[in-house]
């Protein structure tokens, strides 16, 4: 007979200032070699393998053999939803040179958040979609503290965001294959509270599918060595002309 959940062991897990370091990195869903995870966690090749395989142990990595390297990547959504519960709950980590605060305000701006779109971008691309009647049932904003905002209890749950009848003929025109998603397990539309900009982003397999579609059109493209994602100028001309967004308004 099992007891109550053990939450300690993951907080051990997540408390060590390398391993919370590798947990970040490959909050985007990404799967990176040891050799990559050591050097953003500042330690020494062997010292990473003795926390990735912690990692691994407790459940929060799964790692894929490809040749003689070893890649290792979150175990899933709910692994990412902790990563972004946990940065929103944290206080922003000291900046002490212009490329940690370029590399810190990148990620803010534009990144990844498991499988879907997170920061400025993320959120802004949520905000548009309702603006523009895409979604309708929320307005983005969280709002805790109100009668009808979000419950700590249940994070990207509680307000009922659903897809309109305009939105199936617009992103289907984008290219959003719907049969397809509604064959996956996965909830058509959930919500992230933003860590950075605390509103709402798109998740769940709609937000996985537009993500996936706005790469697939070189919109925008990975940082080489962050979780950040980069605008493109195709990009921004095609998030202005399908979305509405003035990404270099919200930049400036």
């Amino acid at each position: 007979m099992d007891g109550d959940a053990d939450i300690a062991k993951v907080g051990a897990l997540v408390a060590d200032p390398a391993r919370a370091r590798i947990l970040l990195a490959l909050g985007d869903g990404r799967a990176l070699p040891a050799s990559v995870l050591a050097g953003e966690a500042g330690v020494a090749p062997s010292t990473a393998s003795v926390h990735l395989a912690k990692l691994v142990d407790g459940g929060m990595l799964n790692v894929e053999r490809h040749g003689r390297h070893r890649y290792f990547r979150v175990a899933g959504e709910p692994v990412a939803a902790l990563l972004e519960a946990l940065a929103r709950l944290s206080p922003p980590a000291p900046v002490r040179s212009l490329r940690a605060g370029t590399k810190a305000s990148a990620v803010r701006f534009a990144r990844t958040c498991y499988d879907h779109l997170a920061g400025v971008l993320g959120t802004e691309l949520m905000a548009a979609l309702l603006d523009r009647a895409l979604l309708t049932g929320g307005d983005g904003v969280f709002a805790r503290d109100s009668a009808v905002g979000d419950r700590l209890a249940a994070p990207g749950f509680d307000l009922d965001y659903r897809l309109t009848e305009r939105g199936v003929a617009e992103l289907g025109e984008f290219g959003i294959d719907f049969a397809g998603l509604r064959e996956r397990r996965r909830p058509l539309i959930r919500y992230c509270v933003d860590w950075s900009e605390q509103r709402h982003h798109l998740g769940g397999a709609l937000g996985a599918a537009l993500a996936e579609r706005i790469f697939e059109r070189g919109w925008v493209s990975r940082a080489r060595d962050s979780r950040a994602v980069r605008v493109t100028d195709e990009g921004r001309q095609g998030l202005r002309e399908r979305f509405g967004l003035e990404l270099e308004q919200l930049a400036s």
